[in-house]
């Protein structure tokens, strides 16, 4: 049985995995932190959570990776180094061994997912936008009557 000081050093290093820092710190670092060897984080780790330490850092990597394909404008590439892999050929065969599909092709789909069809992209326009059109069209009404 776990104690909860074990199981809370636990999850601070969970949490340290995830985190987003310049320079990854090393398995090593966090099991210092966390009062543990590296040998015993490793086995404590996958044994509370089912995946290692280094499992859960490519899923974080992973996760980054999809949220910035779907919502950012930087190409693959850049994808690739701002979330720590420095091999485009392994970020991309292990994002799609992971996510089923490759980066630029989860890109694609994610998009399309979110994009505004064009007949609904008139009714979404700010509501100031609206009344300027209706004032302009009443206007010019106006202006045919009289002449």
């Amino acid at each position: 049985m776990l104690s909860r000081p074990t199981l809370l050093r636990l999850c601070r290093a969970r949490d340290a995995l995830t985190e987003e820092h310049d320079r990854p710190r090393s398995v090593h670092d966090i099991a210092r932190e966390a009062g543990m060897s590296t040998g015993q984080l490793i086995r404590l780790f996958a044994s509370v959570f089912g995946e290692t330490p280094h499992q859960r850092r490519i899923a974080a990597r992973i996760a980054r990776a999809k949220h910035l394909l779907a919502l950012g404008d930087l190409p693959v590439t850049a994808v690739c180094l701002e979330v720590g892999f420095s091999s485009l050929g392994s970020f991309s065969s292990l994002f799609a061994q992971r996510v089923g599909v490759p980066p630029s092709v989860y890109r694609r789909q994610a998009r399309a997912l979110v994009t505004v069809p064009a007949d609904l992209s008139r009714a979404l326009a700010p509501g100031c936008f609206s009344l300027m059109g209706a004032a302009f069209a009443a206007a010019s009404v106006e202006r045919i009557d009289e002449e």
